[in-house]
Parts: structure tokens; C-alpha cells; sequence
């Protein structure tokens, strides 16, 4: 068994996906044989750019933030960086389009060179190998991993750990990536898994349709305009003064008898000295809790004004 059936069906499947990935290239199907154009890179690459800036804004100040958010904003709504921004309102068929047949005709390509090699495997298995049990596990597994490790074989008192002759050809059409990279590269049509995934791509978009750029940027657009700036570097003076020990943290009589809503009113315990005292005296507490205080305080006074006035 080991001999003429678990190692020959191994050795198939290398010797077939190996054929695979060199007929991909052959009909100008790989991967590193097309590359984008620039128009369609920068259409790609200005999400990111704004995904950025919504991720990291808090790092530059106000006016930074507030004019990359306007010009970003207004290039999104107005179509600048698109691919083809003439067409930016109009719905292209797939059909009609040369790009959209190309692309259709290109998957297709892929799927007959994926589901023909591997049904042929799989019939030549079924009729050869039906019902061999071919290794067993050196490790336990739950009744769970029967299903998926003894197809073909209906025997309930069989223990989980043996592999039927169907199952490790699933095994094999998962497993062989690392064989893959090794023979063929990173770039190869020989994965088993990048199968399984254009197979899914395709049913969540079976018509083929392109992606609208247009809509994913006006998504954008709104979701900079809606972002709130916060600047990291507000009170970083103070900050570095309490880290080196030159001034104190600040306390609870610093925060809660302050009358302005303002950042600037809150000062430091030496600066605000008789103005929050209990009768007790100040009342030092952690710096996690001032820390959590303050970015409370932050967060509200963002969100504040990231409201338009009336």
C-alpha cells in the first residue's frame, strides 16, 4: 500500500500541478506575466492613502490633518485619481466591456485548468483506491476528524487516526504548497488553495462585474470627514516633565475644580496650587487613573468638535 498506492498518489499530484502552472504560463495566465497599469495602481493606492491618514492623523497637528482631509475628500468626490473617471457615474457591462471579457475569459482559463486535472485525479483514485486505508496518525484526534479523514471508507469502528485513500488526496491538494514555492516559486498556479479561493470569488461574484472604484472612494471621502483629530503632542511638555521627575503628575484637585471646559485650564498641581485643595489636602492618586481621565476628557472634546455647527 505504501508503495503503489500512498506514495504514487503524492507523486501525481506534484507531477499535475507542476503541468498546471506551466500551461497557466503558457496561455498568458500567470501571475507575473500581467502588471497593472499606473492609473489603475493609483486608483488602488489612494484608499490606502486615506485609510492612512485616518489611522495615524492624531500624529500632525490640526491644520495638517485638516487640509490632507479637505484635498483628499474633494479628489475622492470629484473622481481625480480614478482609472477612467468619464465613466465614474455610469454602470459598464461586463459583456461590452474588451476589459471585462478579458477578465472573464481569463477565469475561465483558471477554472478548466483547476477542476479538469483535479477530476480526473479524483475519478482515477475512486475507481483504483476505493476503500484502501493507507496511513495512520502518530498523534489522537476527536471522532470530529472522521468525516474528514475517512472518506470512503463507512467502518464507525475504525479509530480516527487512519487516512483513506480520498482523504489523502484532500490531504495532498491542501498540503503542497511549501513543494510548490519550493519547485515552481512564490508566483505558481499549481496551489491548491489559490484554487479553492478564485472558486469562492466566483460564486460571490459569478457575473464577472469589476469592483466600483467611484463608490469605495466616496466611502472613503466620508469616513475622513467623519474622522475627529486628537493631536498626540498637545501636552507633551508636561508630559516629559513628569516622566524626568521635574514636575509633579496631576491630581484629582487639579482636574475636578476646574470651572472651563477648555484643555488649556488644566494645569499642573504646582500651577493650580490653592485652588482645588480639599480639607484634607491633595489628593495624589495613580497616574493610570489621571491617564484614563484625561483621554476620557480628550475623546469627548474631539467628538465635540467634529460636530458642524447649526
Amino acid at each position: 500500500i505504501r508503495d503503489w498506492v500512498l506514495i504514487p498518489i503524492m507523486v501525481v499530484m506534484v507531477l499535475v500541478g507542476v503541468l498546471r502552472d506551466q500551461v497557466t504560463v503558457l496561455l498568458g495566465g500567470g501571475a507575473s506575466t500581467k502588471k497593472p497599469g499606473l492609473k489603475a495602481i493609483r486608483e488602488t493606492r489612494i484608499l490606502a492613502r486615506g485609510a492612512t491618514l485616518r489611522t495615524y492623523g492624531n500624529h500632525i497637528p490640526l491644520s495638517s490633518f485638516t487640509s490632507r482631509k479637505n484635498f483628499l475628500s474633494n479628489a475622492y468626490k470629484k473622481g481625480e485619481y480614478l482609472k477612467n473617471p468619464a465613466a465614474m457615474n455610469q454602470t459598464v457591462n461586463p459583456m461590452t466591456d474588451p476589459a471585462g471579457m478579458e477578465m472573464m475569459m481569463e477565469g475561465m482559463k483558471k477554472n478548466f485548468l483547476m477542476i479538469i486535472p483535479q477530476s480526473i485525479i479524483m475519478g482515477w483514485i475512486n475507481f483504483f483506491f476505493s476503500g484502501f486505508v493507507l496511513i495512520k496518525l502518530p498523534f489522537p484526534l476527536t471522532l470530529r476528524f472522521k468525516s474528514m479523514l475517512q472518506r470512503g471508507v463507512e467502518t464507525p469502528d475504525m479509530d480516527v487516526t487512519w487516512v483513506s485513500s480520498l482523504s489523502w488526496y484532500f490531504l495532498n491538494l491542501f498540503g503542497l504548497r511549501s513543494i510548490f514555492t519550493l519547485l515552481l516559486g512564490e508566483d505558481n498556479a499549481a496551489d491548491g488553495m489559490r484554487d479553492m479561493t478564485a472558486m469562492s470569488q466566483m460564486g460571490a461574484n459569478p457575473s464577472g462585474q469589476p469592483q466600483d472604484f467611484y463608490k469605495l472612494h466616496l466611502a472613503e471621502g466620508e469616513n475622513l470627514l467623519l474622522t475627529p483629530h486628537d493631536w498626540e503632542l498637545g501636552d507633551i511638555e508636561h508630559r516629559l516633565l513628569v516622566q524626568y521627575g521635574k514636575r509633579k503628575p496631576k491630581t484629582v484637585s487639579d482636574i475636578v475644580d476646574v470651572g472651563d471646559s477648555d484643555e488649556k485650564s488644566i494645569g499642573s498641581s504646582s500651577e493650580n496650587k490653592g485652588k482645588g485643595r480639599r480639607k484634607g489636602g491633595d489628593y495624589a492618586v495613580y497616574p493610570g487613573i489621571v491617564k484614563l481621565y484625561d483621554s476620557c476628557l480628550r475623546f469627548s472634546l474631539g467628538a465635540a468638535a467634529a460636530i458642524p455647527p447649526k
